[in-house]
């Protein structure tokens, strides 16, 4: 690995991607105020990705009087480490949307994707921000018969729905197909870069940022929201969760899975970097595109997604190497990162109105693997509802949706896989004999001294034990070789490796417990 994290920006992840180097320039810095603790404001906007910042401009620029609160730092979580593809496709295809929600709906997520497109291209020209934001064409390949089916069912479908596509008979990525459709008028930018020029203008418009302040606790009385974090209490009108799945065991916990994305960053021996956009059929499906960054091309391969906390993250990184290297000349690996997203049931995000609590609290979340776009999207959406205008979009996203059809039976997997670890990991756990049977760096669930801990030893043999119950809904963590993290299968709340929260749901840490041991070398 070439990257150094020494002087990158932080990320939920022990990993580095390449939006990471971004350094803002010492006169752009951001402006990071001090709450006004008397003043009740508009909307609380609860993350700092690019679905809060999206939302905050859109309300600051609306008169709204608005404040985010980031339990870290801005671009912490998946916008950090998103691959950065612009997309008015989406991982649900046009072909499953007409069979889940109609033709009509189909054509309105096509509208969707145009418009979250334009919102993005239009920030960057009006706010002239330089993000690498470039317009590409894409492909979308079938590899065998079967595949092919697959791909002119997804053609149609696309072409029904309105948005540009075409059969080609050229592939951009040196892998055998059999057949291939190309998209026009997609795109790929820099995400922090772009996230960044967003934040200067709400916060010279007014807006307020609040970094390293966790939201714990939301008390409702009168229709007003006073979120408490650590040391200070926000009070709003309107509050907004753009954390992925609310804090809390709630609908949104049922019914979107936490899954894990792996991308490489690849230095070439030659040229063969492809001008554009790329994507297979597989299950989990592969993606291509190529960035420069300071004058270096990097080929961004990505891929091998598996739901979080259940397959081995070392190994999903050796098969991305693997299979890149079967179709390219690779000369290193220079990055090499992986970001969290949920996957709805439906195939369909969730955005709007949280089911089941008081009014005015909003939702973003079950964005598959269109985060930009659909963080975009978010943002006007539930910007037009704190403002109480009409959004065509509101019933498709609604998070109070439950098709009788569409996603069922996913949700009936999902709520089971949910249910089987909140009960089974409590109890399968092998004894560990001896604790310097761990290996530095490595983590794993044992039993000692009667009770089951979540063990980690670290480079220097200091051994540290957490209690391994998640504190969002209970469930059991499990090590993530890979990222250095504990990662919940259940709801995808995730931990250092010292216990503290790097990814909501929970928004408390994982207790310490002292153990009695003679750390041997």
């Amino acid at each position: 690995m070439e990257n150094s994290k020494q002087n990158a920006s932080l990320r939920d992840s022990c990993s580095v991607s390449p939006w990471q180097n971004f350094v803002v320039d010492s006169s752009e810095k951001l402006i990071v105020a001090e709450v006004d603790l008397d003043k009740m404001y508009d909307c609380l906007i609860i993350g700092a990705g690019i679905t809060g910042i999206t939302t905050a401009l859109l309300l600051q620029r609306s008169g709204q009087a608005c404040i985010i609160a980031e339990a870290q730092q801005p671009g912490f979580g998946t916008t950090g480490g998103t691959s950065a593809h612009l997309n008015t496709f989406f991982d649900a295809t046009y072909a499953e949307v007409e069979s889940d929600f109609g033709r009509d709906s189909a054509t309105l997520l096509a509208q969707a994707g145009k418009e979250a497109l334009s919102i993005i291209k239009g920030f960057v020209k009006d706010l002239s921000i330089d993000c690498d934001l470039e317009s590409k064409s894409a492909w979308l390949y079938a590899e065998n018969e079967k595949e092919s089916k697959q791909l002119k069912e997804i053609l149609e479908a696309s072409k029904r729905a309105g948005v540009e596509v075409e059969a080609d008979d050229k592939n951009i990525v040196p892998v055998p197909f059999d057949s291939v459709i190309r998209y026009d008028q997609q795109g790929q930018f820099h995400p922090l870069k772009y996230i960044h020029g967003l934040l200067a203008e709400f916060i010279a418009l007014g807006g307020l940022l609040l970094e390293n302040a966790r939201i714990r606790e939301n008390i409702i009385e009168d229709g007003i929201h006073t979120a408490i974090s650590n040391d200070l209490t926000i009070k709003a009108k309107n509050l907004v969760y753009a954390t992925h799945i609310p804090p809390g065991v709630n609908l949104m916990s049922f019914r979107n899975a936490p899954y894990r994305s792996y991308v490489l960053g690849l230095k070439l021996k030659d040229e063969n970097y492809p001008d554009g956009l790329a994507y297979d059929l597989q299950e989990p499906y592969h993606y291509f595109r190529t960035h420069i960054i300071d004058g270096q091309k990097y080929l961004i391969v990505g891929g091998e997604d598996h739901k979080t906390g259940h397959e081995d993250p070392e190994r999903a990184f050796q098969n991305l190497k693997e299979y890149a290297s079967q179709y390219y000349e690779v000369e290193s690996v220079a990055y090499q990162w992986s970001a969290q997203y949920y996957v709805p049931v439906d195939g369909l995000p969730y955005i709007g109105q949280l089911p089941g609590v008081a009014d005015g609290i909003y939702v973003a979340t079950g964005f598959n693997g269109n985060g930009m776009m659909y963080g975009t999207l978010s943002g006007k959406i539930i910007s037009d509802l704190v403002l109480g205008k009409e959004n065509e979009y509101t019933s498709l996203f609604s998070p109070s949706r439950l098709k009788p059809v569409a996603g069922f039976t996913d949700f009936v997997k999902e709520t089971a896989d949910v249910v089987w670890h909140f009960f089974s990991d409590r109890f399968s756990s092998e004894e560990l004999q001896e604790l310097n049977d761990l290996k530095p760096g490595e983590g794993k669930l044992a039993k000692f001294e009667g009770r089951q801990l979540a063990i980690y030893k670290d480079d220097c043999g200091k051994v540290t034990a957490l209690n391994p119950i998640c504190t969002h809904a209970g469930c059991t963590v499990q090590f993530n070789a890979a990222e250095q993290s504990w990662d919940c299968p259940c709801h995808g709340g995730r931990y250092d490796v010292s216990g503290k929260v790097l990814n909501a749901p929970p928004t408390k840490g994982l207790d310490a417990v002292l153990i009695s041991y003679d750390v041997r070398p």
